[in-house]
């Protein structure tokens, strides 16, 4: 899935997503969100929590996996919204969390290379710092800067996260951005967004089909193989 001319291209920014793509937490929020909704008594299985919930806003999430359901428990999805945030709280609170395998070294590569580093998700700001916290990353020396979708109006797919980013870190140009994530919705938002290379990886939440639909730029089985198309 190589372009020769995407390639070669100069990037200035990298935006990557966290749970699946830069921080391994064995997908418990996925089956957190699993279980929140189960306990309303809504049938549903992981895997169709993972392919209409990845990569969203949470409460997003909720709405859109009920919505496909056609439940009638869509009209008390911020209820299951505020159960699952709770439950949640508790999962983390003993959760072992860890880098994806070499993605340290890929952060501080990037930027010794000058090259800016972004960390997005659809977590909140409160549960995205808790992450960082367990994993003792700090900003300026591991990324430059933390966009979550707390902090804007719109989330995934739509482009606002990075566009503040960008806006941010003094870039201008989207086609000098990558975009990665482990989700068809991270892929979605750096096309919104006019990025020049997205990138899907396979150390998350969705399969190569999944995140095929979207047509990346690539698809790597971790951001760790970054380095053979920088």
């Amino acid at each position: 899935m190589m372009m020769m001319s995407e390639t070669n291209r100069k990037i200035d920014m990298v935006v990557f997503d966290m749970a699946g793509t830069t921080v391994d937490e064995q997908n418990v929020v996925y089956k957190t969100l699993h279980k929140a909704i189960q306990n309303f008594n809504v049938e549903v299985s992981l895997e169709t929590v993972l392919e209409y919930g990845a990569g969203k806003e949470k409460h997003k999430a909720i709405k859109d996996v009920l919505t496909h359901l056609k439940s009638d428990k869509l009209k008390d999805s911020q209820t299951i919204f505020d159960n699952f945030k709770k439950l949640l709280t508790v999962a983390y609170a003993t959760l072992e969390v860890k880098p994806i395998k070499g993605i340290e070294n890929v952060l501080l590569n990037l930027r010794s290379e000058g090259i800016k580093v972004v960390l997005n998700t659809g977590y909140d700001r409160k549960t995205a710092t808790l992450l960082l916290d367990k994993l003792e990353w700090d900003e300026k020396i591991h990324y430059d800067a933390l966009i979550t979708a707390s902090d804007v109006v719109n989330g995934r797919p739509h482009p606002d996260m990075i566009f503040q980013a960008m806006e941010l870190l003094g870039v201008t140009d989207a086609s000098k951005v990558l975009k990665a994530g482990d989700s068809a919705i991270d892929i979605e938002e750096g096309k919104n967004a006019g990025c020049g290379i997205t990138v899907g990886v396979l150390s998350g939440a969705q399969t190569k089909a999944q995140l095929e639909k979207e047509k990346p730029t690539y698809i790597l089985e971790s951001l760790v193989n970054l380095k053979d198309i920088l």
